[in-house]
């Protein structure tokens, strides 16, 4: 998945990541272009999960 791919599925699975990952805050949901990998290793710390689970996740999403 490329950096664009990533900005346009990415609002439609911020919702879908809240209701599956409570402990997920708007702060930590919040992205900046450019900021993916950022994101991803935040996303990391929170699900316990890797970069490229996360992305499959997103793609599936």
């Amino acid at each position: 998945m490329n950096e664009d791919q990533f900005k346009g599925k990415w609002k439609q699975v911020k919702g879908k990541m809240k209701q599956e990952y409570a402990d997920l805050t708007d702060d930590d949901l919040m992205y900046a272009e450019g900021k993916s990998d950022e994101l991803l290793g935040r996303l990391q710390e929170k699900t316990g999960k890797t970069k490229e689970q996360l992305k499959d996740q997103i793609d599936k999403w």
